[in-house]
């Protein structure tokens, strides 16, 4: 009698525990639904994966909350898609300003992506110099380059600005690779061409803008033979102004990737709600 009895309510606690859990996940997945409608879709994400970790045996409030996680994505998706639809028209509306000044350049047969450069920077405009050239591709990657031109090999590998109070800024070593770090010989003269991109250049673009205009700015030819030149006013507006122009580039580019990727996201939720 006492053994049947205790296993009554044995059974009466597992049924009330089982519904009580039930009552507990159904609550949360209202608090996750409100804080969805109202796109609050970070606390509604923490709420849902709660209803996961707790009631792990609550297959039905799993599936609804997986269900309602898909749409919590949608929505942010949706979020995000608007946030670049606003701000790419306004970004654009001052490219045409950045640009002035610059040469576009890309050649249709091998070139993915065009790059913008400074008119006085141009290859064209600079045979047979040495100078620190720099430029900036369509989306938004600064480069800078230290070419060389002479008639002993320097072999160098990075570049360095200073100022005479002893400020200073370095790039990486680039190995000789013949891309990125090449050399070539015409007659009796070697041209050399070290080119720093994105974050190589950072700190020498950097150095660059932030440095009073009228100091006087050192470029010292690194891990070869000694070789150094100054900056010459037009230079530094040059990088100044492509520092900016990339800014702007870069962050269009990074807001239409954005897009991009939420568009496909949602085509993918679609295909699994349905």
């Amino acid at each position: 009698m006492y053994k049947i009895l205790f296993i009554a309510i044995a059974v009466l606690l597992i049924i009330t525990g089982c519904g009580s859990e039930r009552k507990e996940a159904q609550k949360r997945l209202g608090e996750a639904r409100a804080l969805y409608e109202n796109q609050q879709f970070i606390a509604a994400k923490n709420v849902i994966d709660s209803i996961h970790i707790l009631f792990p045996k609550e297959v039905t409030a799993r599936k609804e909350a997986l269900n309602l996680m898909r749409l919590v994505e949608r929505g942010e998706c949706e979020r995000n898609i608007a946030y670049c639809d606003s701000l790419i028209p306004l970004l654009s509306d001052g490219l045409d300003g950045l640009k002035k000044g610059f040469v576009f350049e890309k050649n249709a047969d091998y070139d993915v992506i065009g790059n913008y450069i400074w008119q006085t920077m141009t290859v064209e405009r600079n045979v047979e110099k040495s100078y620190v050239r720099c430029g900036v591709n369509e989306a938004g990657e600064m480069y800078m380059a230290s070419v060389y031109f002479g008639r002993s090999p320097l072999n160098h590998t990075g570049l360095h600005f200073s100022t005479n109070d002893g400020a200073f800024a370095v790039t990486p070593a680039i190995p000789y690779d013949g891309g990125l770090n090449y050399r070539f010989q015409i007659l009796d003269n070697t041209t050399e061409v070290v080119t720093y991109k994105g974050e190589h250049c950072k700190a020498i673009a950097n150095f660059v803008v932030i440095i009073n205009d009228k100091e006087r700015i050192k470029a010292t030819y690194t891990g070869g033979r000694a070789f150094s030149l100054y900056l010459s006013n037009d230079d530094k507006k040059a990088i100044r102004a492509t520092y900016d122009l990339a800014l702007v580039l870069s962050e269009i580019d990074s807001l239409q990737k954005e897009k991009s990727r939420a568009t496909k996201k949602i085509a993918l939720i679609d295909e699994k709600i349905k």
